[in-house]
């Protein structure tokens, strides 16, 4: 008795190791940004959201940002999926174009699977710091962020164009975010701290209501000539008080960057496949992410738009995409009745 019993346990045990392995996802991961960011948590929603119903095990990874995801993508094994800012993507096209060879080489093979959302731009300042608008921060010292980051790229472009001159290398940082803020507030060797993130911005969230006796958010004026300059890469946006109560009392107009979801440009047929029937999933669960996901869901739209110059849609992705679309914007069809369903006011 003792030994059936054994061997029965033996066997169930072999039927649920067996089954595990066979319904496991195949393993993927995707590259966002830091952990208090919003990269990642679009990236846990993709993982918790639309890649099991595509047999996908997604892994979310944090990084240094987009120029460091682009890297990743490229070159570290598993990585299928990353998110990346518009400016950094450009810059890579724009150094190939110019003739970077590396540059070229790197970002040739990328494509893009969605546009997502604008990512709002924060230039944050002591809250006694002689400045009130972006445009006075000239002569300034300013951390951008981490190196190979989409925040150091978007900061240090933004300075070029409303300044039309580098960033010195002598006012300029590449600490993390919450590195820079302590020594914003403490020793006072940064004057603005630029921190990149779709709001409600964690980091900005997590604050407490004190905070606002040390640090303030600096305005976008539309009207001046280096913001105009600024406004021809980037868009305006609205940092907006309701999201972050603890540190602002009327919304702060600003800039953004548009963030995009890409991948590689794959030929194998397996992996055209799944990425297809992510694309499927995707389309099939955008509802349950603008429901449960990140707030910035709501601000995505279910589309394929025109692309820039070098920007290009992976194929597989984009022919089930449009699928989805054409089935969705498809009306119902009207149920036929029979007499007798008539005749019981089943039906019309």
């Amino acid at each position: 008795m003792l030994r059936t019993l054994c061997n029965a346990a033996f066997f169930a045990g072999t039927i649920v190791l067996v089954h595990g392995i066979a319904s496991a996802g195949t393993p993927y991961k995707i590259v966002t940004a830091s952990e208090r960011g919003t990269y990642i948590q679009i990236g846990r929603d993709l993982a918790k959201y639309v890649a099991p119903a595509a047999d996908i095990d997604l892994e979310v990874l944090p990084s240094a940002g987009s120029s460091e995801n682009v890297q990743r993508l490229r070159f570290e094994p598993g990585v299928k999926f990353a998110l990346v800012q518009s400016d950094v993507y450009q810059a890579y096209i724009n150094q190939g174009a110019s003739g970077h060879a590396e540059a070229a080489r790197i970002i040739r093979p990328l494509r893009v699977i969605l546009p997502l959302y604008n990512e709002e731009i924060y230039f944050i300042a002591r809250a006694d710091a002689p400045y009130t608008f972006v445009h006075e921060i000239r002569d300034a010292k300013i951390n951008v962020g981490l190196l190979r980051s989409g925040t150091a790229m978007s900061a240090t472009t933004l300075y070029r164009l409303m300044f039309d001159r580098p960033l010195p290398d002598a006012n300029i940082s590449f600490l993390s975010n919450e590195e820079a803020l302590v020594r914003l507030v403490t020793d006072k060797s940064i004057d603005v701290v630029v921190v990149v993130a779709g709001q409600p911005a964690k980091l900005l969230t997590d604050m407490k209501p004190e905070a606002r006796a040390l640090i303030k958010l600096l305005k976008l004026d539309p009207k001046h000539p280096a913001s105009q300059a600024a406004l021809k890469t980037y868009f305006p946006t609205s940092v907006r008080a309701s999201l972050h109560p603890n540190l602002l009392t009327e919304d702060v107009p600003g800039l953004a960057v548009k963030a995009f979801l890409v991948t590689y440009d794959y030929n194998q047929t397996a992996t055209q496949a799944r990425l297809a029937r992510f694309a499927r999933s995707l389309c099939e669960n955008f509802g349950t992410l603008q429901a449960e996901g990140h707030p910035k869901w709501k601000e995505v739209e279910l589309a394929m738009p025109e692309l820039g110059r070098g920007w290009a849609y992976f194929p597989p992705i984009a022919r089930e995409f449009e699928r989805c679309l054409a089935a969705r914007a498809q009306p119902a069809k009207a149920k036929s009745c029979t007499t007798e369903q008539k005749i019981l006011g089943l039906c019309e």
